[in-house]
């Protein structure tokens, strides 16, 4: 029956305890007498006891109250102690967080962030591990992660995503045959062999082919690598051409090949479970982000 005690109970039964009078305990609590006694009536029914017996001197606790009256006292301390949001304060935070983000957001995203909470939550220790992408809504769900940083498109059913910024793509190359006048017609692009990022599953199949085709202009694509950065190392040692996100431009031994018209871009998100919503220090550090990250550059 100790489930279906609710706060006021422990209220009630803490004033009765301490004034043990019925009249004191109801002006304490600023409530009426009979609302007070209609909970002692409420509380013998779920406890199983009488709790208070009446003396010529007012009301006596019963061995059982007296017993119970210290968990009370703790159980009220604890609630009394829960902290309203607007007082959580990042430089009191004391936990561990969990963030899932690929290779790229970790680059132009967590590193700024870490910066941060060094300075504004220095008692927040920080684990990052590679984009998680089987298993994101489980491990989440279950508090394993906290918060990733990846494309609006890897971003599975049930988790709430907050956009950051639309990230556009440059093309680079290595390669100093390939020759330009001010831009590189799509036609003569398309000539060079292509190296294409697929991160979780590799595919030969980039984000940028559907446009290459809409454009009359299929492109040959001859490498996949899991991440921009393995791209970079491959370019500068290849004959390859590729699309980068601009925000790890520029980079030595690669150099821009510009075009008059470029594949779409993506958006770049965090994204958290539904859950987060009501924890105020994710609600700060997510504030954070988007004040870290420029929406454009």
């Amino acid at each position: 029956m100790i489930e279906k005690l609710e706060v006021n109970h422990f209220r009630t039964l803490d004033a009765l305890l301490r004034s043990a009078n019925i009249s004191a305990a109801a002006e304490g609590l600023g409530v009426s007498q009979q609302a007070i006694s209609l909970q002692l009536k409420r509380l013998r029914e779920i406890l199983g006891d009488p709790l208070f017996v009446r003396t010529g001197h007012g009301m006596l606790p019963t061995p059982y109250a007296r017993l119970i009256q210290p968990h009370i006292h703790q159980v009220l301390v604890h609630i009394n102690g829960i902290p309203l949001p607007e007082s959580v304060t990042p430089e009191k935070i004391e936990r561990t967080l969990f963030i899932s983000a690929t290779d790229y957001t970790q680059k132009v995203i967590v590193g700024k962030l870490i910066r941060e909470l060094r300075t504004s939550a220095p008692h927040v220790k920080i684990i990052v591990s590679d984009i998680e992408a089987s298993n994101l809504t489980r491990k989440m769900h279950q508090g394993e992660i906290d918060l990733t940083f990846t494309s609006d498109g890897y971003v599975p059913e049930g988790l709430i995503s907050e956009p950051l910024f639309i990230e556009k793509y440059l093309c680079v190359t290595s390669n100093k045959k390939v020759e330009f006048d001010g831009y590189l017609p799509l036609e003569k692009l398309v000539e060079n062999d292509f190296i294409v990022v697929s991160p979780g599953v590799g595919s030969l199949k980039g984000s940028a082919d559907a446009w290459f085709e809409t454009q009359g202009f299929p492109r040959n694509v001859v490498v996949s690598v899991p991440s921009f950065f393995m791209a970079q190392e491959y370019l500068k040692q290849s004959d390859l051409v590729g699309f980068l996100p601009s925000r790890i431009l520029p980079c030595e031994g690669l150099f821009e090949i510009p075009l008059k018209k470029y594949p779409p871009g993506y958006q770049v998100v965090a994204a958290y479970h539904p859950n987060t919503k009501s924890d105020p220090f994710m609600n700060w550090l997510l504030d954070r982000v988007k004040r870290l990250v420029p929406i454009s550059i």
